[in-house]
C-alpha cells in the first residue's frame, strides 16, 4: 500500500491526530479526498502528514479552522484574495492582544510567586495579589 499512498491509520499516527480528526478535516475541505485502493481503502499521499502538521501548528497559534481553510485555499490558488491583507492585519492585532494578555498573566504569576501565596482561593499571605486582575474587563465587572 505504501507505493500507492498511506492508509488512514498510518496518516493519523504519523501526524499525531486521531482518525476522526482526519476524516473531519476531509469533510471540512482542509484535506482533499484521497484516492481509494482497489479494496476501497483511503490512500493518502505522504504530504498529507505535513499538511496535517501545518494545520495543527496554525491552530496552536490561534487560527480557527475556517481561517486555516482560507489560508490553504489561497495557497492552492496561488493568488491572494482581495481581503487577505485586511484579514492579516486583523489577525496580527489579535495576536498582539494575546501577547499583551500573556504578559499580564506572566506578571500575575510572578506577583503570586513573589508574595509566596499558598492558595489562589484561600491565600493566607498578607499581600496576596488578585490573580489575573490585569485581564479583567472593567465593563464586565460588577460595580464594587
Amino acid at each position: 500500500m505504501a507505493a500507492h499512498g498511506l492508509r488512514t491509520g498510518e496518516v493519523a499516527e504519523r501526524a499525531g491526530v486521531n482518525v476522526e480528526t482526519l476524516r473531519y478535516y476531509e469533510r471540512r475541505g482542509l484535506l482533499a479526498e484521497p484516492a481509494r485502493s482497489i479494496g476501497g481503502h483511503r490512500a493518502y499521499p505522504p504530504e498529507t502528514v505535513t499538511l496535517l502538521a501545518v494545520i495543527k501548528a496554525a491552530q496552536r497559534l490561534g487560527f480557527t479552522l475556517d481561517e486555516v481553510a482560507e489560508l490553504l485555499d489561497t495557497g492552492r490558488r496561488r493568488h491572494p484574495t482581495a481581503d487577505l491583507r485586511a484579514r492579516a492585519r486583523a489577525k496580527l492585532a489579535e495576536v498582539d492582544e494575546k501577547i499583551t494578555d500573556l504578559r499580564a498573566i506572566r506578571g500575575s504569576l510572578e506577583e503570586i510567586l513573589a508574595a509566596e501565596c499558598d492558595s489562589l482561593t484561600h491565600c493566607t499571605c498578607p499581600a496576596c495579589p488578585m490573580p489575573f486582575a490585569d485581564l479583567a474587563d472593567p465593563a464586565a465587572s460588577p460595580p464594587g
